[in-house]
């Protein structure tokens, strides 16, 4: 699988401050945009597969609504965030 345990946990550790923490919302931005981006580039190679383009519509749909959450619970990290993670919002 591309991503593993480690990477996950470290995806969680940098942003969600623990890696146990995986239900924080930073961490679950952060692991949304990972999964976002390699999808972007397993369609740059396969413009046919329609079932990753529902799952990326999807994955950035959840992640939309996440990152409004954010934004309304605390905005001066909100931007923060997607600075670091390089999504335009």
């Amino acid at each position: 699988m591309y991503l593993s345990t480690e990477k996950k946990q470290e995806i969680f550790k940098k942003f969600g401050g623990d890696a146990k923490n995986t239900g924080s919302t930073e961490g679950q931005i952060a692991l949304f945009t990972h999964r976002i981006n390699h999808l972007t580039e397993h369609l740059k190679n396969n413009r046919k597969d329609f079932g990753t383009q529902k799952a990326l519509l999807d994955l950035v749909g959840k992640r939309k609504s996440l990152l409004t959450y954010y934004k309304n619970k605390d905005i001066v990290k909100f931007r923060e965030l997607i600075k670091e993670l390089g999504i335009r919002k």
